[in-house]
């Protein structure tokens, strides 16, 4: 497989060979979706609580002698049998973030980078740069590469220009290369690569 490589203003100056053996293979669209979940569950909040039975209000006096009475036994009030009482077995916070191992991640990302190459939804430019910090500059740097909607764009090492003027575009975000996840790549209409972040990545993803 080979891409195009464009200068800013959309103007092909040169191509790159990609290896098949990283972006020409099957499609594996379960690891793309394991990845996915991974993702998301690292970002849920994990707030939720129920309070129990030592933490609701109330005496922790016997309401009655344990037995004679014809009533059932009763220890407390806030037990979880009786209204405003304690909930069971609820939910507590706590965090639901768990690790997959790294050959999946690898693959979740590979099979994602090939399913937007083959959907022709990648663009690969020389270089990634603005010569001032204004989102002006960065609105005309997307129009001159016909980028519309939301957009990934991945670098060695993004200029602090770059990430400070695309940071008021509603969709757009700029990631180096290393921190690059398959929720990432699905979750954009387009990924602009530097050619020097897409070697990159195809060495590690090999």
């Amino acid at each position: 497989m080979t891409v195009d490589v464009v200068n800013q203003q959309n103007e092909k100056v040169g191509s790159l060979d990609l290896r098949d053996e990283v972006f020409g293979g099957r499609i594996k669209t379960d690891l793309i979706h394991e990845s996915v979940v991974r993702a998301n569950a690292a970002e849920r909040r994990g707030t939720h609580a129920t309070k129990t039975r030592a933490m609701v209000s109330g005496t922790g006096k016997k309401p009655w002698r344990q037995k004679g009475t014809g009533r059932a036994q009763v220890g407390e009030a806030r037990n979880p049998l009786w209204r405003k009482g304690g909930v069971v077995f609820g939910p507590q916070p706590r965090s639901y973030e768990y690790q997959l191992p790294r050959k999946v991640e690898k693959g979740a990302l590979r099979a994602a980078l090939s399913q937007k190459l083959r959907d022709g939804q990648v663009i690969v430019v020389d270089a990634l740069s603005v010569s001032e910090i204004r989102t002006k500059a960065a609105a005309e740097l997307l129009r001159q590469l016909k980028v519309e909607g939301r957009a990934l764009l991945v670098d060695l090492k993004p200029e602090d220009k770059v990430s400070l003027s695309m940071r008021n575009i509603d969709g757009i975000r700029v990631l180096p290369s290393s921190r690059v996840s398959a929720r990432d790549v699905m979750n954009t209409r387009h990924v602009v690569l530097t050619r020097a972040a897409l070697e990159r990545l195809q060495d590690v993803l090999g």
